[in-house]
């Protein structure tokens, strides 16, 4: 690892500081290098605060900006958003070298930050650590490089390929992959379930991660179930956003608590829901089931990941059976033990 990658690695580290903490930011870390020396590290705090390239340059003088490198894991902006554009600041601060990692997929962003500070006469390095640097935020990548959220289908079923008995809710997985699915659900910025689902379960689809954004539990209720059943946690708990998708206009009409919004779908497709949380600036989708809405996904090609929670338990004949993916293998699937359960993980091909 040549000095650069160091610094950038340096740069990466940083950036994790701010996990959980940055909603539809991405994480960014930034180092301040003069004479071989880290003078000052920098991360994305927070949504809506100072970004990682500010966070470190306010930490020095300017005496020990003059002539200085800085690594940055992301291009920095240059325009206006929550925050003044970073090009210009490291431009007043007299930096003479920017090292990126990644070039931001961000229309807005994309290739102007880096054309800016070249124009002031700052030498820029792009590319280095490139992949480790975009593994910082895969989400963010993939949804401004296609334009609509990165969408995991998780399920937990049995050796016989069960979901539940019918009517009932069981607990299929062990509390040790209980406890990995409360943590992996704040990686997404939305939770999405059917209304049989929430009605039969009665779910929180909360996360064991304290964040001040905590991801949008979401239910698709085409035809208004949710109204004779007003009492389920979504609904009442008020601890996070609940949006409510159906057709039916009178949902709408109910007096619901403040956290609960009703959006209303003109035909009831899975690509509209998708195209409303585009819309949205939602990033990460992790659709928790049941059977009928992950078939639903599957068959509209909709999904690039299924996480798959095997248990060692078999629910016999009157089993509710697991949806049937298409046929093929998962890409670069990854297995992991959570007590007696298997944690299987892969993309998903033909979609």
């Amino acid at each position: 690892m040549n000095h650069d990658q160091a610094m950038m690695q340096l740069a990466i580290n940083a950036a994790k500081e701010g996990r959980f903490l940055t909603w539809q930011n991405p994480m960014v870390g930034a180092a301040v290098v003069k004479d071989g020396h880290v003078l000052a590290l920098g991360h994305h705090v927070k949504y809506g605060a100072v970004h990682a390239e500010r966070n470190a340059i306010e930490k020095l003088t300017p005496e020990q900006l003059f002539n200085a490198t800085l690594y940055v894991t992301l291009e920095p902006c240059n325009h206006q958003g929550k925050q003044p554009p970073c090009s210009e600041l490291i431009i007043h601060s007299k930096i003479k070298r920017v090292v990126i990692g990644q070039t931001d997929p961000h229309a807005l962003v994309t290739g102007k930050g880096i054309a800016r500070l070249k124009t002031a006469g700052i030498e820029v390095v792009t590319g280095v650590l490139a992949d480790q640097a975009a593994a910082l935020n895969p989400f963010y990548t993939y949804f401004f490089q296609h334009h609509q959220p990165w969408i995991t289908l998780k399920q937990a079923i049995s050796l016989d390929l069960k979901l539940s008995l019918p009517g009932q809710r069981i607990t299929l997985s062990s509390s040790a992959a209980l406890k990995q699915v409360h943590f992996e659900r704040a990686n997404y910025q939305g939770i999405l379930i059917g209304s049989e689902t929430a009605i039969i379960d009665d779910p929180s689809l909360l996360t064991t991660v304290k964040s001040p954004f905590p991801p949008i539990r979401m239910i698709i209720d085409r035809r208004g179930r949710l109204r004779n059943h007003p009492n389920l946690k979504l609904l009442t708990d008020g601890v996070a956003p609940t949006w409510i998708f159906t057709q039916n206009n009178q949902l709408g009409n109910h007096q619901w608590p403040a956290h609960v919004k009703v959006i209303s779908l003109a035909d009831g497709q899975l690509s509209s829901v998708i195209d409303y949380l585009t819309d949205q600036g939602i990033q990460s989708l992790y659709v928790e089931g049941g059977r009928r809405l992950h078939q639903a996904f599957c068959d509209a090609g909709l999904g690039n990941e299924l996480i798959t929670y095997l248990a060692p338990v078999t629910l016999g004949a009157n089993g509710v059976p697991a949806y049937q993916p298409k046929a093929g293998q998962l890409i670069k699937p990854s297995y992991q033990f959570f007590g007696n359960t298997i944690r299987i993980q892969g993309g998903i091909q033909n979609v």
